[in-house]
């Protein structure tokens, strides 16, 4: 017999127990349903089922107390309503507008609500290195905030180093702020909730707080609040990329006809749908054996938004000479292989832009652990069954999108989706957890996560089981686990111990736990727009007459590429559209673009001059922004130690940064550290016009 959670007491007829009870009621049934084991996780046998239910049980129980705390005077002192849920929702609804559109990255919605109801502003992070939704609201809602709601589907996160979010939801008057989920990431998990708290403000966590309303209901919209952000939640509770397996097949499992001819399987309208999953993904990645049958040239068919990375993997590098994703025009391409395959063809793909990087043995763990470097968030994988059955059986692939075309090909030789697994009994079999189906035109589409996954419910419950446990042993006095994730906020005022201020401090995704430090994130500088030269470093920084406000460090560096030392305008139509970039990330596509098919319009003294003008740009930066140059002092050395040295992890730039290999120059490690040298010895010579901390967070 299961154990199961008892049915709750009676009330009795003191009006503290009658209002405490439903609180306790709410808590047990949302602890059995959302967590049964057979529900979340099936295939699971009877005694883990038990011993489940039995967590379950004692969770339950401890909700239940801490519920009961809650009430005093038989008035709840906070909960979730059907409102709530609404809201929240819509915040969900909004964090995912920009899929598609800007490189992925964390999908955070704000919808501010006034004291009477009415829907004040609702906005959204729009790309890494924008402003932040929080801040985008209360502008927008001003000034009517005081007293008001936000809701959010994802806790905000410090990743800048000046907590502008959330300063903007305090000093705007927010009363109540709703949070759908916790911030995955380890440096922001709980920090902006112990924050707002700190300052006054009630703060209500969905699955956390209690919720007067169906359990269906709340668990429909934490679904959605997990769903925005699956790939931020893979990304963090498994060190991996949210990696997605796309195929399309027919009725009887074949992917494509004996001779090899799979143009094509699935219908229009599927195919749209995989467009749309290409620009909501880092990469697709595919395999040799794909380039030379199909030879696909991986784009998402439609001008301007994302544009994945194009990954070939080939140990061999057994390729053709001419193939369409070695057109590098529209988007780059990078080639995978194994150290020292055919060197004369890696120099010829070289050659027209494709980046080739060699493994010492190329694998799909080894592969989603690169991504995983280069700050992917999510890769989708459209390679045959050759290369899915070892990313499968690695635990690489966490999620799948199957089209089932009503279609019959036949064939002992056709391909079926998944190679050899070595499953000998249907016992063996991969169970899919969360399965759902859904029509797309006249096929369907089955989609479902993988046990290496378990699905985003069960990453967030890991993560909070770490976070917990870490809680736990620093407050015994003990030192968490040497193999446990470090899951532990940044605080302000965090104290690192000697062993990490030795450490080295990584950065490259504005996100990051030092994000400020990047050229991507969100601090607009000034600076003239003409050409940054050794010679005319002091007169750019002090005269005033041409200076111009820059989005950010990348939008200025790719300008300065085609700014003319000859006093020609040429390429004022591109410096103007690298400047009016959206995002840091777009400016940097433009720039790179444009210097790939245009090397002519780059300033023929580009080389020598590029670390001059980073220099000045980060001089600027780091004086007009507190934020940014508090996180920078802070990894100065105390007394006479030596500050803590600075890298940039990007895995493909070995200019900037260490490169995936780490025999990088670290360029940019080197300037962050001379300025924070000049900082300290008060030695900056730029002094711009201060600029309002009008930035945001991702």
């Amino acid at each position: 017999m299961l154990f199961r959670a008892p049915p709750p007491e009676a009330p009795s007829s003191s009006a503290h127990t009658h209002h405490q009870l439903p609180g306790a009621q709410i808590s047990h049934r949302h602890c059995a349903l959302k967590n049964d084991p057979a529900r979340s996780i099936p295939g699971q046998n009877r005694r883990n089922d038990i011993k489940q239910r039995r967590r379950n049980l004692k969770k339950c129980l401890h909700k239940a107390t801490q519920v009961s705390a809650q009430h005093t005077n038989g008035t709840p002192k906070a909960g979730i309503t059907g409102t709530d849920l609404k809201h929240l929702t819509r915040a969900a609804e909004l964090a995912d507008s920009s899929a598609g559109v800007s490189q992925p990255h964390p999908n955070s919605g704000c919808v501010l609500v006034h004291a009477d109801g009415s829907v004040l502003s609702e906005t959204y992070l729009t790309a890494q290195g924008t402003t932040s939704a929080e801040v985008q609201a209360v502008a927008a809602a001003q000034p009517q905030c005081s007293g008001s709601t936000a809701y959010l589907n994802l806790e905000t996160g410090d990743c800048h180093g000046d907590s502008t979010s959330l300063s903007a939801l305090i000093q705007a008057g927010v009363r109540r702020v709703v949070i759908g989920i916790r911030h995955p990431l380890a440096h922001c998990r709980g920090a902006a909730i112990q924050e707002l708290r700190q300052h006054g403000l009630q703060v209500d966590v969905l699955g956390e707080a209690p919720c007067f309303e169906s359990t269906g209901w709340e668990d429909s919209t934490l679904q959605k609040c997990f769903v925005a952000n699956e790939a931020l939640l893979h990304r963090a509770a498994t060190q991996r990329p949210l990696s997605i397996f796309k195929y399309a097949m027919t009725m009887d499992g074949k992917i494509a006809t004996s001779m090899g001819h799979s143009a094509w399987v699935s219908s229009p309208a599927s195919r749209q749908q995989v467009f749309e999953t290409r620009a909501r993904s880092d990469a697709v990645i595919v395999g040799g054996q794909t380039v030379r049958l199909d030879n696909p040239r991986l784009t998402t068919r439609r001008e301007g938004g994302h544009m994945p990375m194009r990954i070939v993997m080939s140990r061999t590098l057994d390729l053709q000479e001419e193939a369409n994703l070695w057109d590098v025009s529209v988007e780059p391409t990078i080639v995978m292989t194994q150290r020292g395959a055919r060197t004369d063809f890696q120099q010829k793909l070289r050659a027209r832009g494709v980046e080739v990087v060699e493994f010492d043995f190329l694998t799909p763990h080894a592969v989603a652990a690169y991504c995983y470097d280069r700050g992917f968030l999510q890769c989708l994988w459209e390679c045959g069954g050759t290369l899915a059955a070892p990313a499968i059986a690695a635990g690489v692939i966490h999620k799948t999108l199957a089209f089932i075309a009503p279609k019959l090909i036949g064939g002992v030789r056709a391909p079926s989706p998944v190679g050899e697994l070595g499953n000998v009994e249907m016992t063996q079999a991969l169970s899919i957890i969360e399965p759902h189906w859904q029509g797309i035109g006249q096929d369907m589409l089955l989609t479902g996560y993988l046990p290496a996954s378990g699905g985003p419910e069960a990453l967030d419950a890991a993560l909070s089981g770490h976070h917990l446990q870490l809680a736990a042993q620093q407050s015994n006095g003990t030192s968490p686990s040497s193999s446990a994730p470090d899951l532990s906020p940044r605080g302000k005022d965090r104290r690192r111990s000697q062993s990490d201020s030795n450490k080295a401090v990584h950065f490259y995704k504005a996100w990051d736990e030092y994000g400020a430090l990047s050229n991507f994130s969100c601090h607009p500088i000034r600076l003239s727009q003409e050409p940054m030269t050794d010679a005319s470093t002091s007169q750019n920084c002090t005269d005033t007459d041409d200076w111009r406000e820059w989005r950010s460090v990348e939008h200025y560096y790719q300008a300065q590429k085609f700014a003319s030392t000859s006093g020609a305008s040429a390429n004022a139509a591109i410096i103007e559209m690298v400047a009016e970039a959206a995002s840091p990330e777009e400016a940097a596509r433009l720039g790179r673009r444009h210097q790939r098919l245009q090397p002519a319009a780059v300033r023929p003294d580009w080389d020598q001059a590029k670390l001059q003008v980073m220099l000045a740009a980060l001089r600027v930066k780091f004086i007009t922004h507190e934020g940014p140059r508090k996180l920078l002092l802070s990894t100065a050395g105390q007394g006479t130690a030596p500050g803590r040295l600075l890298q940039e992890r990007s895995p493909s730039d070995f200019f900037w940064a260490k490169g995936h290999d780490g025999t990088g120059s670290n360029h940019l490690g080197r300037l962050l550290m001379q300025v924070r040298e000049e900082l300290l010895q008060q030695q900056v010579q730029v002094s711009p016009t201060p600029l309002p901390e009008m930035v945001g967070q991702t």
